[in-house]
């Protein structure tokens, strides 16, 4: 079949491509091929990709759309100012997690002007968020940061995400110092209500200006259909709520969660549409709980390589060893820190025999199980008189009711595919105090690595993407298999 969509995805390492056939509405898997990325030049290891589909027997049509994602440069750096520390915190991660950029501080009020100016200076960010008041709020918060922020004058594009009366002059004050900004909808409109929505768009614009710097990346966007690079994860959440939602055509999935284990890192996506109809005094307080539609955590010492020893030194060795479900492999707590100590030291290295995959696996387990109970919520163990709430109440993210489950990521692919299925499923099997599925739920695979293509497409595309999910996950139900 002829391809005539062609999606990249630039990583650090690795140039990933996967090619689609498009008619009609239907979207269709040719195949896929990687290639080392050439820092040299963008553009080279984007052509050994696609050549390397083409030798495989893909063809592509003359006019092939090209489009792509990105996680070469690493994410961007970014300082948030606000008002209240556990609001701007809050308001702040939840930006950043959904966008792909990397929250280095969260700076209060709290804190002195000396100390705010301190860490701008030392941190030197890419973004500064600015946040802080409610509509109708404060605005005094936001009129001292900005008042920092050109004092320091640092390279940061400042994200106006305050309270929207306050903006007026912060916006005034940053262009008579020739400080870059854009003006987005304030995060924390009301103290029920987060809209990162905005924000994560204005984050994701600044992704594009930082990559387009490196070299041949401004070539290769040229040649891209939208002339848009998306951040790989935020392209993965894209695509998470894609299928979660459905479109106006077609239903989602209803609730969603995505296992992305890495090398580096740990992220986990939940995409609740339900919480979409909730009237915003039944969300309760933003700083109390976990009820946006779209939620992402990303546990950055938990990785299977460049973050490895992270897992045994956040539970112990001893608790890694006890989970290897192979019991004829067996090691002392030193010798599993040691292997782990070179596993960070050969972040390429593939586990060649039995007992190395057994660690990997036990290695899997233990940071997807840790980073799955701090994503939920959790029930209350003691009263919190400060919060008003009681021992037993539910708080945080709600995933009782979520019955489908979507991993990503290179680990699951090496993996021996019936020990990945019951590793997945032991990491649901003891939920505890933890708020997740009641019930075990459906554990799918992304194969064919294709999520990143998903949100990239599915901005396009949303019917025939959403579709082809369905397929290629085996969510259709009976009626939509018979048509």
């Amino acid at each position: 079949m002829l391809a005539n969509i062609l999606v990249y995805d630039i990583g650090s390492t690795y140039t990933k491509a996967a090619a689609f056939h498009l008619e009609d509405e239907v979207l269709t898997f040719c195949g896929r091929s990687q290639a080392l990325t050439t820092l040299e030049d963008i553009n080279q290891g984007a052509e050994k990709a696609k050549k390397a589909m083409e030798e495989s027997g893909i063809e592509f049509a003359e006019n092939t759309k090209k489009y792509s994602s990105c996680s070469a440069a690493g994410g961007l750096r970014m300082v948030a100012l606000g008002y209240m520390p556990r609001v701007t915190a809050k308001a702040a991660k939840e930006v950043a997690m959904t966008a792909g950029a990397r929250v280095m501080e969260v700076i209060s009020s709290d804190e002195s002007p000396e100390y705010r100016e301190e860490v701008l200076r030392e941190i030197c960010p890419d973004i500064i968020l600015l946040a802080g008041g409610t509509d109708s709020g404060d605005e005094t918060s936001v009129h001292e940061n900005v008042e920092i922020i050109c004092k320091v004058k640092g390279k940061a594009t400042v994200i106006l995400a305050c309270n929207k009366f306050a903006q007026r002059y912060a916006a005034g004050r940053l262009r008579e110092e020739g400080i870059p900004y854009i003006r987005v909808q304030n995060i924390m409109p009301t103290i029920h209500e987060l809209n990162i929505g905005p924000a994560r768009a204005a984050i994701h614009e600044q992704f594009i200006r930082q990559i387009t710097k490196a070299q041949g990346l401004k070539e290769f966007r040229e040649n891209l259909a939208d002339q848009t690079v998306i951040p790989t994860p935020g392209a993965v959440l894209l695509a998470s709520e894609l299928l979660a939602r459905g479109t106006y055509e077609q239903d989602g999935i209803d609730g969603l969660i995505i296992v992305d284990i890495g090398g580096a890192t740990t992220d986990i996506h939940s995409v609740l549409p339900r919480l979409e109809g909730l009237e915003l005094e039944e969300r309760g307080l933003v700083i109390s709980n976990q009820k946006q539609v779209s939620y992402r955590t990303v546990e950055g010492n938990l990785g299977m390589r460049v973050s490895a020893t992270g897992i045994p030194e956040a539970i112990g060795p001893k608790a890694v060893l006890r989970v290897f479900d192979n019991p004829a492999v067996s090691m002392e707590p030193d010798e599993l820190l040691e292997y782990t100590e070179f596993l960070e030291e050969n972040t390429n290295h593939i586990a060649k025999d039995e007992k190395e995959k057994t660690i990997d696996r036990a290695l899997a387990y233990c940071a997807i199980d840790l980073a799955l109970k701090r994503h939920a919520g959790t029930f209350m163990k003691e009263n919190d008189p400060e919060m008003g709430l009681m021992a037993g109440t539910p708080v945080g993210r709600d995933l009782r009711m979520v019955e489908t489950v979507l991993c990503v990521g290179g680990a699951f692919v090496y993996m021996d595919h019936e020990k990945r299925q019951e590793m997945m499923e032991r990491c649901f099997d003891h939920p505890d105090l933890s708020l997740l599925p009641i019930k075990r739920p459906k554990i799918l695979f992304d194969d064919d690595y294709l999520m990143f293509a998903m949100g990239v497409l599915g901005k396009h595309y949303p019917d025939a993407v959403l579709s082809f999910m369905k397929q290629e996950f085996n969510l259709l139900d009976n009626e939509q298999k018979n048509v």
